[in-house]
């Protein structure tokens, strides 16, 4: 399995634990020397968004339409979670950025599964780590398919 990236960003893929088994669960989309770059996204119109949605609309917002990063997970949509699914999204920006170096309103933050159950936001961010290093190759996470430890 491979990600595809224009020149100048990179991607990685682990498993965090938001799915069973050892299916890919958490990736990242960066760009290369982690500065944000011009950034554009087409947002649902319900008044209802999940909580990645309010996260990366007032990232994208507070950075004047800039980013540096996209993390993803599957397996949990966390939607329909209220105040503990913001938090949990605002976490999942702030923990990649803590490892790209750059500030949480630059990261966006998608995710997509089962709607209406809390985000494993603990597996998330024993994640965070990982996905940053794999994205630059290093033994310790291979580009696909590491495990936190």
């Amino acid at each position: 399995m491979s990600v595809c990236r224009p020149k100048g960003f990179v991607a990685s893929g682990v498993h965090c634990g938001v799915k069973a088994g050892d299916a890919l669960d958490l990736a990242l989309v960066a760009t290369a020397d982690g500065k944000p770059v011009p950034a554009a996204a087409v947002f649902t119109s319900n008044k209802a968004a999940a909580a990645p949605v309010q996260v990366s609309r007032s990232n994208l917002a507070a950075t004047g339409g800039q980013a540096a990063a996209v993390v993803l997970n599957s397996g949990n949509a966390n939607a329909a979670t209220g105040a503990a699914g913001r938090s949990s999204a605002e976490q999942m920006a702030a923990a990649v950025a803590a490892a790209l170096e750059c500030a949480a309103c630059e990261v966006l933050v998608c995710s997509t599964g089962l709607i209406g159950i809390p985000l494993p936001i603990d597996a998330v961010l024993s994640g965070a780590g990982p996905l940053v290093a794999a994205r630059k190759g290093t033994e310790a996470a291979p580009l696909l398919g590491a495990r936190p430890s």
